[in-house]
């Protein structure tokens, strides 16, 4: 093993043992946010630059915590460049902060849906802030929504529940997948699923979580993809299928799915959460500053 690969594998060997993961349902492959899995050698600059944001949102998250009561939120990090699309953030989670962490001092905590490395399965994390965002940035920045203080008081102690998270969790993985009907399940849609599922008790599955979702006017994402990109897609990808789309709209290039731009839109629109923040990596000795975006 060469020297930077060393320096490396230390760094982070160093990082999993302060930022604990814990696969809610064990796993021994690696995870992405639905992306093929390519051997790759991070820089320790971009190393660098991961820890820093980590470790700037969370000064920024415990300032919040403090100054407003927050205990959960929707973040989002840009993994990939999805500018062709519009959208600015690629992978979803819910936040919230563990008070008992770290012998008591507190920690931020995300639960998220990983893809297993470009393959059609799925499962159910929780992890540290420096992990979440250890996955390979696009941009360095974080996007926050902050729920509204009833829903997200509600919602805090049963995110530590493991029952409570796989409870609507689908294995099957579709990178696209329909947001209105059942066979896959994608990472945003898990989150948005769960998320309804927290919010109103009534709601019990999956079927009952997309009815919820439509009464609330989410509205998902529709991407242009043609025919072409789409054959590529289905015969390359394993994590990627268009059989659950509706004939009329697939042929029509038309994909509905759920995105983190759609869901960061409707949680301000619907009035269950405030709007789109900004967090980016702050100099040391300066206070934090957040920028307020109408998504």
């Amino acid at each position: 093993m060469d020297t930077l690969n060393s320096i490396v594998c230390g760094a982070r060997r160093a990082l999993f043992a302060l930022m604990t993961t814990a696969a809610i349902v064990c796993a021994v492959a690696p995870a992405s946010a639905g992306q093929n899995c390519e051997p790759r050698k991070p820089s320790l600059d971009s190393i660098r630059r991961d820890l820093a944001l980590a470790a700037s949102v969370a000064e920024q998250l415990d300032e919040m915590a403090r100054r407003d009561g927050t205990r959960v939120l929707l973040i989002a990090r840009a993994g990939q460049d999805l500018g062709q699309y519009g959208l600015r953030y690629s992978h979803l989670g819910i936040a919230y902060r563990d008070d008992a962490a770290l012998g008591g001092r507190g920690a931020w905590r995300v639960v998220h849906k990983l893809n297993q490395c470009g393959s059609s399965r799925s499962m159910i994390y929780r992890q540290g802030l420096a992990e979440f965002f250890g996955d390979g940035l696009y941009a360095h920045e974080a996007g926050v929504v902050v729920l509204k203080s009833a829903i997200g008081t509600r919602l805090a102690d049963q995110l530590k529940d493991d029952l409570v998270l796989t409870a609507l969790h689908e294995p099957r993985y579709n990178m696209l997948a329909y947001p209105w009907s059942g066979p896959y399940q994608q990472s945003n849609q898990w989150a948005i699923e769960t998320l309804a599922m927290l919010a109103e008790p009534s709601v019990t599955s999956r079927a009952a979580a997309r009815n919820w979702l439509r009464a609330q006017d989410y509205r998902p994402t529709t991407l242009q993809i043609s025919s072409l990109t789409r054959l590529g897609a289905r015969v390359s990808s394993a994590h990627i299928s268009f059989d659950d789309h509706p004939f009329g709209r697939r042929m029509a290039g038309q994909i509905d799915t759920v995105t983190v731009d759609s869901v960061f839109a409707w949680i301000e629109r619907s009035g269950l959460g405030g709007p789109t923040l900004r967090l980016r990596t702050q100099p040391v000795d300066r206070p934090p500053r957040r920028d307020v975006t109408a998504t």
